[in-house]
């Protein structure tokens, strides 16, 4: 199946060959090797993107560095107003933004919108979020003292995005981190290139029309080989918020944290969702099916594990299996498609290496696990979700595949349950389904699940904006987006004023010269 995207193209403003450098309102010409971005869905060439040198890079800095100088002294409720109208503009691609994030990346077309309504929805947030950067104020233990925290801007945010959401991450980052004072330089993946072109053709607008200075929002479109460690050690960064796997996640945490350096992660996720004998059956199998599939399991919050109590788990594996048999899998902008393709060949290889693995370790595959054939696989990047019997000790169970490889395990008391659901590296998103409200609270308790996000009646996939979004453990340990995720973004001061005419020393120090 071939769709044509080339008026929404024209309309984001690419072009058969693009540049991957921009200070927000310039585009750089740059000597980079040159990407080419196919669809997954199709096979087809979509467009090119000549990569950012690390020449480029560095003169971004020095753009960035000087920006910084001015945007911190704009008043936040300003900058605010910036980021609003950066809201309003997104509304106006919504629809093509979206269909190009589905086409490059590989998501069914609603899953495209669905992210760039996140974009829309972090706007929302951080204009409100610009008027409410708190501080506290503490009494004194010294006479006619007074003392305060506030926050100031901390400098360049270095954002490097993920395949997966190509453009949602990166703008849970920035509008926060714009609101706060900070300027920002995005490290896309070399994977979805082109959707990055196209947030910057569409913010620009706003950026001249607002007189914000060069420097303040910037890309740099390179692969590692251009662009890796040295953006990781720069200490002209004080902050980094990686999205990516939790092997290169240790190493980022490594090279930044030998500076000194501030870093936000958020690595692999091993998420499972616990199935009781009181939960609502068709809730938790359309919770499931759509935390397993969606973005073909492409997701950090992808539901991996389910944990189902013995006394439904035979007729919960056969209406899962009923499920599955049945999903369109095709195009990612055919309306009628629910499972698209997997990003490429090489992901392919990893879900079928991981699925023989599997075998090898004495799981049972139940569905699916291979790779579509004949002329309904044009890329060579499309797969039938898998269903998978396993023990959760499984060295693959304890990996995380980013792939639609869902692993079923059999539990018989609560306490299990929840043993089980902890018992891996990972800690990202959780879920348990129950309208038994002992049950519920136990797993949101102290002595229930150990992840960031822990969920009630709802899957482990499709985190709101208002809420932080992080996880423990191999994850990595960072927030961002909502909630007070803001005070990453920049550095706290404790200031104390003495209005007497006396210079009293705390703690009762006495100390006479």
């Amino acid at each position: 199946m071939k769709i044509d995207i080339s008026k929404e193209l024209a309309e984001l403003g690419i072009r058969e060959v693009n540049n991957g450098v921009c200070t927000g309102t310039v585009w750089k010409e740059t000597a980079g090797s040159v990407v080419e971005s196919f669809s997954p869905s199709d096979g087809a060439l979509i467009a090119k993107v000549n990569q950012a040198t690390a020449a480029d890079y560095r003169e971004v800095v020095e753009k960035a560095k000087k920006a910084f100088q001015v945007w911190r002294m704009i008043p936040a409720p300003k900058r605010g107003e910036v980021v609003r109208q950066m809201g309003l503009e997104l509304r106006k691609y919504k629809e093509p933004l979206g269909k190009l994030v589905s086409y490059e990346m590989g998501k069914i077309y609603q899953e495209g919108l669905g992210e760039v309504q996140e974009m829309i929805d972090i706007c929302d947030f951080a204009v409100g979020q610009s008027r409410q950067l708190y501080g506290s104020t503490m009494h004194s233990e010294r006479e006619k003292h007074r003392m305060y925290d506030q926050y100031h801007p901390l400098g360049i945010v270095g954002v490097v995005s993920a395949f997966n959401f190509p453009v949602a991450v990166w703008a849970w980052n920035t509008m926060i981190a714009l609101i706060s004072g900070d300027v920002v330089i995005w490290k896309p993946s070399s994977k979805v290139f082109l959707c990055a072109v196209a947030v910057h053709n569409i913010i620009a607008k706003v950026l001249k029309e607002n007189n914000v200075p060069e420097g303040v929002v910037n890309l740099v479109a390179a692969g590692s080989r251009e662009l890796g460690d040295e953006f990781f050690s720069d200490k002209n960064i004080p902050l980094i918020s990686f999205t990516g796997s939790t092997k290169i996640g240790k190493k980022v945490g490594r090279l930044v944290g030998e500076r000194l350096g501030k870093s936000i992660l958020e690595l692999g996720g091993n998420n499972a969702v616990i199935v009781t004998p009181d939960a609502d059956i068709e809730m938790a199998l359309r919770a499931v099916v759509f935390g397993a599939v969606g973005t073909c399991g492409q997701r950090c919050t992808s539901t991996r594990r389910i944990i189902v109590h013995d006394s439904i788990y035979n007729d919960f594996k056969n209406r899962l299996i009923s499920i599955y048999s049945n999903l369109p899998i095709g195009h990612s902008l055919d309306a009628k498609t629910l499972v698209g393709p997997l990003v490429d060949k090489w992901a392919v290889e990893t879900y079928l290496a991981a699925i023989e693995k599997v075998k090898a370790e004495g799981g049972k595959i139940l569905i699916g696990g291979e790779v579509v054939k004949g002329e309904a696989n044009p890329s060579g990047c499309f797969v039938t979700p898998c269903i998978a019997e396993v023990e959760n000790h499984y060295e693959i169970v304890q990996d995380e595949t980013f792939a639609p490889l869902l692993y079923m395990i059999r539990y018989s008391e609560m306490e299990e349950a929840v043993a089980i659901h902890n018992d891996v590296p990972q800690g990202l998103s959780s879920a348990i389904f129950s309208r038994n409200m002992l049950e519920t609270e136990k797993f949101l308790s102290h002595e229930g699940s150990d992840c960031g996000i822990a969920n009630v009646n709802i899957g482990t996939s499709g985190a709101e904006i208002g809420g932080a979004f992080g996880g423990e453990k191999e994850t990595g340990g960072g927030r961002e987006s909502g909630s007070d995720a803001w005070k990453a973004y920049m550095r706290r001061q404790t200031n104390t004023i003495n209005f007497s005419t006396d210079l009293p020393l705390a703690q009762g120090i006495e100390f006479n010269v």
